[in-house]
This record gives C-alpha cells, sequence and structure tokens, in this order.
C-alpha cells in the first residue's frame, strides 16, 4: 500500500481507553497489510507499556478518541500523545468511530485466517478495546487512502504488552485467579478461593488495582522479577524493617493515586464573577485533594525514617528517589503557607465538610472568613434545633446524623414515639429500628448550610489558585510517589503479608532461568492449602529435552487440581512473589494457555465439543515456543475413537514445539505416545484398591508400564 520504501513509519495505531486503567491499541502496518491488536491493563500512571508499544512501532499517525474519559489519575491517552510524541501526526475521531461491534465484523471479514484460530468467537468480550480501535484505524486508512481492504486478505495478530505474560480471559477463569470459577454456588462468603483474594490484604486503591493487573499480566523481565524478590528477602529477615513499612504506608491516604487527577488538567480560572453554585463540587473536590497531599507528604519523613538503612536494590531505589528528593518538602512548606497545620483529611462527613471548609489560615481572604461565620452560625443553629426537639417533645435519644447528599435529618428510636409523630416532622422513613425524618425549619436551615458551606469552597479554591499552579509544576514527582506509594503497599502488605502469616519456610523464593527446565518440588496448590491443612504436595519437571507431562488417574485424583497448582505457582514466581513449594525454578513463560472444563457456550451458540475445539484452535494457531499450555481431558465432548484422534494429533503437534505442555487424560492408548516420543513423561496418580474401594492418595508417581498405568480403569 506504501511505495516509499524507506525509513519512514509505515504504522497507523488506534489508542482507546477505559475507566478500569485497561488500554486497547491497534497497529495497522501499511506496508505488509498486517493488523497487530493489543490490549492490556495499564499499570502505570505514566502510560510506560502504552509508551513502550509506541516506541517499538514508531507510528506515522496516533488516532485517539476526545479525551473526556480519562481515568482518574491518569492524564488520558490524548494527552499522553501531546505531551510525548509532538511530532507524530495526532487524529481525534469522534468516539462513536470506536465501535468494538463493528470492529469484530470488520475483522471477521478482512482477516486471512478463521475467527476461531484468532479467539475472536471465544474471547471477542475480552479484546472489545482493541477492537474499536481496529473500527476506528481501518475507517481512517479507508478513507485517507482512498483504498478498501480486500476481504480474507489482512494478516491479524492479538497480543497483550511486550512487557508482560499474556493469559487470555478463558484461562484468567479456569485458573481462578480473579473470581472463583463457581462464585454464584460458593456465595459471597468463599472470596478467598480465588489468587487475587487471597493475595488482597492490600491497605490502597491503587495498591488493590496494582495487584489486579499484575496478577493478569504477570512480569516476563528475569532482571525485575529478581529485583522484587531481593527486597522480599529482606522484608523476611528483617522484621523491624516490615513492621515499620507496614505501620508507615497505613499513614498515607487510601487515595493517594486518585488525589493527582486534580493537578493533571487545569479548570477554567475561576474569578469573582464565576461564583456560582455549579463549581461548589469542583472546588471541594480540589480542597479534598490538597488536604489529601499534605496528609501524604507528611508522612513522607516517617518513611524515609524507616527506608534509611534498606539494603534491597528496590528500597534502596525509592529512598533515593522519593525521600532525598528536596521538592517534597518544598511543595509541603508552599502547601503550609496557605493550608492550617491543623487540618486533617477525615472521612466521616460532616467532619469532612468542615476540614474543608477551615482548610485555608483566617486573615487570607476577607469573604471567606464571612462565609465560614455563616456556616458556623448555621451548623450551631441546627444543633440547636435539636436541642429544643429534645426538649419540647421529650426525645432524649434523638440524633442528628448528616451524609452529603441529604445533609442533616433527625434519627429517632421507635420506642421512644408514643402513638404518632407531632406533624411538624416530614419526610418520615422507617429505618431498621429508627425512624429518620426532617422538619421544614430543619431544611430551611440546611439550604443556608449548603449555601455557605459552597460559597467557602469557591472562596478557598481562588485562595488556592497561586498553590495549585505550584504544585502542577511538579506533577512528575507527585506521579511517581503516588507509583511507588502502590508497589509498596503491593509487596509489603500483601505479598510479604501472604507469606508472613504461613509457616516458617512454607514459601520459598523461585529461581529464574532463560532455557532452563520447569521444575517444582513439593510444589502446593496456594488457594486450597489455604482451606485444607493436610494438602498432598506434587513435583514437576519439565524441560526441553522432556517438554509433554500426561498425568493419568481416576477421577477425583487430583488431576485438574494439579494443573491449576502449576499455572498459578508460575504466575505468582513471575509476579515477584514467593511461591509454596520446597524448591522451584522457573523457565519464563510467555503465554499460559488453558483447556479445561466441558460445557456448552449458548451466547456463542456453541455445543459442548464445539467449544472445545475453538479453545483448542486457539491453542494451536497461538502457541509460541516459551507457552505453557495446560490441557485437561481434551476429547471428552466426542466418541473415543475421535477424541483419541483429536487429542493424539494434538499431542504430537506441541511436541514438535519447545513449548512445555501438561496433559491429563483418561484415555490409556495416548500413553502409547512414550513409546514413540522420547519427550514424553507418563505421570499417574497413586490409588490404591481397598475393600472394594478407591483410596486416592492424591500422589504423582511416574508410570512403570502402561498397562500398571491403566490398572485402576
Amino acid at each position: 500500500m506504501e511505495d516509499d520504501g524507506g525509513e519512514r513509519s509505515s504504522f497507523v495505531i488506534g489508542l482507546i481507553e477505559n475507566r478500569a486503567k485497561e488500554v486497547g491499541v491497534a497497529a495497522f502496518d501499511l506496508r505488509s497489510a498486517s493488523l497487530h491488536l493489543s490490549q492490556y491493563i495499564e499499570t502505570s500512571s505514566s502510560y510506560q507499556n502504552t509508551k513502550t508499544l509506541l516506541h517499538f512501532y514508531d507510528p506515522m499517525v496516533i488516532i485517539v478518541p476526545p479525551n473526556k474519559l480519562a481515568p482518574e489519575g491518569m492524564v488520558g491517552v490524548s494527552e499522553l500523545v501531546d505531551r510525548f510524541y509532538a511530532s507524530v501526526k495526532k487524529i481525534v475521531m469522534a468516539r462513536g468511530c470506536f465501535d468494538d461491534t463493528k470492529g469484530a465484523m470488520l475483522i471477521k471479514n478482512l482477516a486471512a485466517r478463521e475467527p476461531s484460530a484468532l479467539g475472536l468467537d471465544s474471547y471477542y468480550k475480552q479484546y472489545y478495546l482493541c477492537l474499536a480501535s481496529a473500527s476506528a484505524t481501518i475507517k481512517w486508512i479507508e478513507a485517507e487512502k482512498g483504498v478498501i481492504v480486500t476481504n480474507h486478505s489482512l494478516s491479524v495478530t492479538f497480543n497483550g504488552s511486550f512487557d508482560h505474560m499474556n493469559i487470555d480471559a478463558t484461562s484468567v477463569q479456569n485458573l481462578e485467579i480473579i473470581e472463583p470459577f463457581h462464585s454464584a454456588l460458593w456465595g459471597t462468603s468463599n472470596k478467598k478461593r480465588s489468587l487475587f483474594h487471597m493475595l488482597k490484604t492490600t491497605k490502597t486503591v491503587g495498591g488493590t488495582r496494582l495487584l489486579r493487573a499484575n496478577l493478569l499480566q504477570p512480569l516476563k523481565d528475569i532482571e525485575t522479577i529478581n529485583t522484587r524478590l531481593d527486597c522480599l528477602d529482606e522484608l523476611m529477615s528483617d522484621e523491624q524493617l516490615f513492621f515499620g513499612l507496614s505501620q508507615v504506608l497505613r499513614k498515607f491516604p487510601k487515595e493517594t493515586d486518585r488525589v493527582l487527577c486534580h493537578f493533571c488538567f487545569k479548570p477554567k480560572k475561576v474569578t469573582n464573577e464565576v461564583l456560582v453554585v455549579e463549581n461548589a463540587r469542583k472546588s471541594q473536590m480540589l480542597i479534598s485533594s490538597i488536604i489529601l497531599l499534605k496528609t501524604a507528604l507528611d508522612a513522607l519523613p516517617l518513611l524515609s525514617k524507616v527506608l534509611k538503612d534498606a539494603k534491597s536494590f528496590l528500597l534502596a531505589n525509592v529512598y533515593k528517589s522519593i525521600c532525598e528528593i528536596e521538592k517534597y518538602a518544598d511543595i509541603r512548606k508552599r502547601i503550609g503557607v496557605v493550608i492550617d497545620e491543623d487540618v486533617l483529611h477525615a472521612r466521616v462527613p460532616f467532619v469532612a465538610r468542615t476540614q474543608q471548609c477551615f482548610a485555608v489560615k483566617a486573615g487570607i481572604d476577607g469573604l471567606l472568613d464571612i462565609a465560614r461565620r455563616s456556616f458556623c452560625d448555621t451548623s450551631e443553629a441546627i444543633h440547636n434545633l435539636a436541642n429544643k426537639y429534645r426538649e419540647e417533645y421529650k426525645m432524649p435519644n434523638l440524633k442528628l446524623p448528616f451524609n452529603s447528599r441529604q445533609g442533616f435529618y433527625f434519627s429517632i428510636p421507635q420506642k421512644d414515639i408514643q402513638g404518632q409523630l407531632p406533624s411538624k416532622f416530614i419526610q418520615v422513613v422507617k429505618h431498621g429500628n429508627n425512624v429518620h425524618c426532617s422538619t421544614l425549619e430543619l431544611a430551611s436551615l440546611n439550604v443556608r448550610n449548603k449555601s455557605a458551606a459552597g460559597e467557602c469552597y469557591i472562596r478557598t479554591e481562588v485562595c488556592l489558585e497561586a498553590l495549585v499552579d505550584a504544585i502542577r509544576e511538579d506533577i512528575s514527582v507527585l506521579t511517581l510517589l503516588a507509583e511507588v506509594l502502590c508497589l509498596l503497599d503491593m509487596i509489603v502488605n500483601s505479598f510479604a503479608h501472604t507469606i508472613s502469616t504461613k509457616p516458617v519456610d512454607r514459601y520459598i523464593r523461585p529461581e529464574f532461568t532463560d532455557d532452563g527446565p520447569l521444575a517444582i518440588d513439593a510444589g502446593r496448590h496456594p488457594i486450597l492449602e489455604s482451606i485444607h491443612s493436610d494438602f498432598v504436595p506434587n513435583n514437576i519437571f519439565i524441560s526441553e529435552a522432556s517438554n509433554m507431562v500426561i498425568a493419568m488417574g481416576p477421577n477425583m485424583s487430583g488431576k485438574s487440581t494439579y494443573l491449576q497448582q502449576v499455572c498459578l505457582i508460575v504466575i505468582l514466581a513471575q509476579i515477584g512473589c514467593y511461591v509454596p513449594a520446597r524448591f522451584a525454578t522457573i523457565r519464563v513463560v510467555d503465554r499460559i494457555f488453558t483447556r479445561m472444563g466441558t460445557m456448552d457456550n449458548l451466547e456463542s451458540n456453541s455445543s459442548t465439543f464445539m467449544t472445545e475445539m475453538k479453545e483448542t484452535a486457539f491453542v494451536m494457531q497461538n502457541v509460541s515456543q516459551r507457552s505453557l499450555i495446560v490441557m485437561d481431558e481434551l476429547g471428552r465432548a466426542t466418541s473415543s475413537s475421535d477424541g483419541l484422534a483429536i487429542a493424539w494429533s494434538c499431542c504430537e503437534h506441541l511436541l514438535s514445539l519447545t513449548a512445555y505442555t501438561i496433559f491429563a487424560t483418561h484415555m490409556e492408548n495416548l500413553s502409547e505416545l512414550a513409546t514413540i516420543y522420547p519427550n514424553v513423561k507418563i505421570l499417574h496418580f497413586d490409588v490404591d484398591i481397598r475393600n472394594g474401594r478407591l483410596d486416592f492418595k492424591f500422589q504423582l508417581r511416574m508410570a512403570k508400564t502402561c498397562s500398571t498405568t491403566m490398572a485402576f480403569y
């Protein structure tokens, strides 16, 4: 399509994001007529993953939607392009052009490969953002270049971020990474049955989000993984450092990462002429952000004290890049000039409102002082009114709660009400053992109180304008602080906390190699061992010389648990956490594929067999040399002879690769693969027969011969 043939880039890229910090990328190469789709969770507020992709593709055009829906705490992809890729042509297309349904149809029609091979049928919901980007990208190319892409001619590939392991949506579900497989059956009380909920002891919103992103996209870079593991080594060997860090991190507000979004964008200038009620809410959020920032900066010296003697590279680097930087102290001094020292971040609504109204020091703005006096007078009048009603109507237990939506209201225990409430009380609502109500006097005072508070917010924002402008100049150091706090929260409050609550030496540090084996000695299922204390550990050894393990055994002998266990240990290791085993060495995995379960998929009008074949086709077409493939009972959805033929041919294809494969099956004929291929290992789960009953040992053993392997069927 492009005939310049020079060094100039030939990539056109479509970018879109959602509020959950997911980014969809569609990279169209005009020179080779290929489309590369990526969708991943952006773990960094500075868009590090997106920058890596853009640097790799070096686009000539970037297509983005209008920047209205940037997630909180982030600058938005449109601003990212403006800031870092100013030399690249930027096209803003209407949000309606980013249509994932249209994108899916286009790719079905244009892709050279079958939709099932791309995983489009099975993973349409997972890839909706990159499909939306593809829709806009293809639309722009066809309009701009005056061409039409020919049907079934486009080379399409799906992949995640280059820096992370890729786990498809079905595997996330099969491995119970985020939610338990049968969450509807188990109910909400069994959340611990997923890996995410087992590790979710983080204290901040950003830390929890980072943990989830890491579990869905484990790392591939051995150096980064080992840096995290070195940090864990130090935390496990130095109790004072571990508990000190845990205590200090509690001092930082939970919403530290959200604070930044109020400094990323500059709203219209607030002047005396624009003092309208609509601005009050925005002003309140800005004041709240300043108070949160003050609280976070107040806790920094404590963090500095704890990290001063830290030895590991990660913690020493945090100390160097955060604690030794003077800019944080400068920002804190600027805040101290305007903001009262006694002001603290509060969660109780009325306390928070009062703190926000009195955030700025007295005497800085006369109109603000008048608004504060009015706020205090109306607040006092409301409390006096409550005292008056207590005496007048003989209700000593009348309470005066407050919420940000309706303001103050009365709460009266039902046992104190003799007969009916006086007609003066309106908006009466029964709430448990209490009655919530109001009066016309209270409603009037609420309006005046809210108006006075709104006036305080707007006047306060006027006073803070210079301060906020000064903070905006140092937004990069605040972004760094937020990212560091999220990372520390994940490593200290999640990884280290999980390991420290287990018996000594139950979790060990994994080792990593580029081309070595996957070897786990006495590995345990991280979720199930926390539920069952007598969990039976099992080993695995796979290398390039013996890259396929076929695990056999009767139903309920532990095959599916074993498959899940190996994958979860690999995921835990690649996010930089210790693993439940006696010893573990792991070859870095770039993709995990699973084929488990047998059920119809009514949404895509697929029978059990069709679902199985679609998932298998997706695995076979997308497997790479460094993948980990886990297949449970392939071929069960059809006749024995057809199932064996499918399973055998799939095994032969996987044996030709260096990918590591674990295959669980009931088919005894499949064990004959070991007589033909030297890189197949047959294992079976040990079972005794006692008094005509199966006695499950849940212990994996090497099969001596094919006949002994199948003795229990």
